[in-house]
């Protein structure tokens, strides 16, 4: 279902400010890997907010996203400080690992196989 203007909105607004409060509360970077929002859902009530996570070289991804689970409170609390003034209700936030940098890594490998196999009818051996 196509996302409505409001939605996107909210959604831009979410994504904006918990950026600045993850970069504000050193969670961008751990551990020598790194942590970006690649996107967020909202659902059209406006009352939840999916928040898609990148991990690039992060050690435990798990961990990391208990740990960030464990958070949800302090960081809903401190984006309603932000966006008191632009919301009415601050939306619910659930957060979920964003696996489409895994996704095509894997899609690439599988090009690359099927590019080096011998097609049918072709010797491997001659050149």
């Amino acid at each position: 279902m196509e996302e409505s203007k409001r939605q996107k909105q909210v959604g831009n607004l979410v994504m904006e400010e918990l950026s600045d409060i993850f970069q504000r509360e050193g969670l961008n970077v751990i551990d020598g890997g790194m942590i970006s929002i690649s996107k967020v859902m909202v659902t059209p009530d406006l009352l939840e907010a999916r928040v898609y996570l990148s991990l690039f070289q992060v050690k435990d991804p798990a961990a990391l996203m208990h740990d960030i689970k464990q958070r949800t409170k302090e960081l809903r609390n401190q984006l309603g400080q932000r966006v008191r003034n632009q919301l009415r209700r601050v939306p619910d936030l659930v957060f979920f690992t964003d696996d489409t940098l895994d996704y095509v890594f894997k899609m690439e490998e599988l090009f690359k196989k099927i590019k080096e196999e011998p097609k049918p009818g072709e010797n491997p051996g001659k050149e």
